[in-house]
């Protein structure tokens, strides 16, 4: 298949005994800028992806039709394996098998379902979780839903700062036992909460949103962590760049005078503007 090649990476990653930080990427010149940094796999999340495409925080208005398409074109634009924050999977679990099967055709190298209840329920102010019997079935109909056996489907839960830890960690037995292939936590708060998930558990670890005290990358790797995320520091960079580069020339600055500008030569390469010249020349024939 076409896109097997950058799933077996992110196997690869996974059944290493490192642990690797993730570039943050959502769009076609961000996922080639990550790759042109060498950053072995993207995320997607789906914070990003409802900024990107929607300009909204992230409060699940973003449908699975838009998230795919932005998969896609990140996906022909680049050959950086992306991991696919699918949220809930938009819906119950017959959704979260469509989910998967639309993330697979667009290129995710692979992708997470969690157990948060979303969009809010009405009335709630606090997140909630659905029943372990609820996600235990979304994770069935995710790896029932995958065409490719080389495409990674990860277990996601937020119980551990949500209800407990206790709560998280039958979770992800739970998950784990359907035949995940990753599980992914967010909410920990220590390395004692770690150190327990990693006791009770067998499965490569992914961790989202963690402490200062737990960002070293070789204490990780020896916690069966093999991805730790750092955030979506990108966009927010380039929301700053944008506003400040609209307010210079509202203000008067002339063009000519603007600063952070890329250079020709950073644009050019991520354009791939080289490869469009020999293309066009070898198609269209050169011009007289």
């Amino acid at each position: 298949m076409a896109f097997r090649s950058r799933r077996e990476k992110l196997r690869s990653i996974l059944s290493g005994g490192t642990c690797v930080h993730p570039g943050s990427v959502y769009d076609a010149i961000s996922i080639r800028i990550a790759e042109d940094l060498g950053f072995p796999l993207g995320m997607f999340g789906g914070s990003v992806a409802s900024l990107a495409v929607l300009g909204d925080p992230d409060i699940t208005l973003i449908t699975l039709t838009e998230l795919a398409e932005q998969m896609r074109r990140m996906s022909r634009a680049a050959a950086l394996p992306v991991l696919v924050d699918a949220d809930h999977g938009y819906g119950n679990a017959l959704n979260v098998r469509r989910t998967v099967q639309e993330l697979e055709t667009a290129g995710a190298a692979g992708l997470t379902i969690e157990d948060t209840l979303l969009p809010a329920g009405f009335g709630e102010a606090k997140t909630q979780l659905i029943s372990l019997e609820e996600g235990v079935g979304k994770m069935k109909a995710a790896l029932d839903g995958r065409g490719d056996p080389s495409l990674v489907i990860m277990g996601r839960t937020g119980a551990a700062s949500i209800t407990s830890i206790e709560d998280a960690i039958r979770r992800a037995r739970a998950y784990e036992a359907t035949g995940v292939d990753a599980l992914f936590f967010t909410g920990i708060k220590s390395r004692a909460e770690l150190e327990a998930i990693v006791s009770a558990t067998r499965l490569p670890i992914v961790l989202g949103g963690a402490p200062e005290e737990l960002n070293v990358l070789e204490y990780l790797a020896g916690q069966r962590v093999r991805i730790a995320l750092q955030g979506h520091a990108p966009i927010a960079a380039a929301t700053q760049a944008v506003y400040e580069t609209q307010k210079a020339l509202r203000d008067g600055t002339a063009p000519k005078n603007l600063k952070g500008l890329p250079s020709s030569d950073l644009t050019s390469r991520v354009t791939r503007e080289a490869d469009v010249k020999a293309r066009s020349a070898d198609v269209l024939g050169p011009k007289q």
